[in-house]
């Protein structure tokens, strides 16, 4: 298969620009509009009415809700047709109080449906969640960071620990602009990201370790052109990756939030499907870069560019050298780390 020659690296400006525009607007969705945290986290009382009148709508159910005496109600529609849905959240309303059931009612009425699922969860029991998912984050980052410090070379690990600051950062922004709510499946979704895209970075990376006894050669003559011409012998195997992961996700996100009116899905599958779309971009477009421009500030390397210019080449080289002999052989031995340095070894 002949391999892409795409000049990724030497556009490095570019794509710290776009993501600089991503994680700007993420960020922003953040400030201005926050995130909305389900019932699990905050606590109160959510209803759940199913096959609610077509003609139904948000405020309808919002002012029934707050003229029974609720407050802090907000109002969710999901499906279609006879199996369209609401989930209404509320305030803490004691389970079988006067309030409580005088809010079931109001729904009912305003919404046509003949049936109300009711769920209470008190402000301890949402405090509790809350902390709990939080250091769940916080224990999942750390091993990650000290995994990712002891397998790859320092520079690697921080383009790495970045590139998942930023994945995290974007899709919880992402949240917050579309105004779903994050719930402990959103949790869940985000540790999944987390590894996800770090698998992902790590390939990218294996790859480059791989190759760097061709650095200096032709077409590999500085960090940058290595790192290019590495990325480039992995970028279809990342592409079909994320191609295969992100279709069944969307339509589980797609049919399962929309169609079918599963918001438990709905709210794990956008972050799935968000996190994995910007994983496969920050592995390809944030940490090789980034790694790069890190490499580029060593006495040795700047050496190197320095060689490369005298003799005419780009210090970015996009150039694929397949016919070089001492290239590597693209195989999964290189994803265990057990290319040609392991080969080596074992004789």
């Amino acid at each position: 298969m002949r391999l892409p020659t795409l000049r990724i690296i030497g556009r490095g400006r570019l794509w710290a620009s776009v993501s600089a525009v991503l994680l700007l607007i993420a960020l922003g969705g953040l400030v201005t509009r926050g995130l909305e945290l389900s019932i699990d986290f905050v606590g109160g009382t959510s209803f759940r009415l199913e096959s609610i009148d077509a003609a139904v709508e948000v405020p309808d159910l919002r002012s029934a809700a707050e003229a029974a005496g609720a407050s802090d109600v907000i109002v969710q529609l999901s499906g279609e047709g006879e199996g369209r849905g609401a989930l209404v959240r509320t305030a803490a309303l004691e389970p079988g109080s006067p309030s409580a059931l005088a809010v079931r009612e109001a729904l009912l009425r305003a919404a046509g449906a003949t049936d109300v699922q009711e769920t209470f969860v008190g402000p301890t029991w949402g405090e509790r969640i809350t902390r709990q998912a939080l250091q769940a984050l916080a224990v999942f980052l750390v091993v990650v960071s000290i995994y990712i410090s002891v397998r790859l070379e320092r520079r690697m690990a921080v383009a790495a620990i970045v590139t998942l600051a930023f994945d995290v950062a974007i899709t919880v922004g992402v949240y917050a602009l579309v105004g779903f709510s994050v719930s402990p499946a959103t949790v869940i979704a985000i540790l999944t990201i987390i590894g996800y895209s770090l698998y992902d970075t790590v390939v990218i990376f294996d790859r480059v370790q791989e190759n760097q006894h061709t650095l200096g050669q032709p077409g590999r003559r500085t960090t940058a052109a290595l790192v290019n011409v590495s990325l480039n012998e992995v970028l279809v195997r990342s592409i079909a990756t994320t191609l295969t992961s992100v279709l069944p996700v969307g339509a589980l996100l797609l049919i399962g939030g929309q169609v079918l009116g599963a918001t438990t899905l709905q709210d794990l599958a956008l972050a799935l499907f968000v996190g994995i779309a910007i994983g496969a971009y920050s592995s390809i477009f944030v940490a090789a870069p980034l790694y790069a421009a890190l490499k580029s500030r060593e006495p040795a390397e700047r050496r190197r560019v320095a060689k490369a210019a005298r003799a005419g080449a780009d210090g970015a080289d996009a150039v694929v050298d397949a016919a070089y002999e001492g290239r590597a052989p693209i195989t999964t031995d290189y994803v265990r780390g057990e290319g040609r340095r392991g080969r080596r070894r074992r004789r």
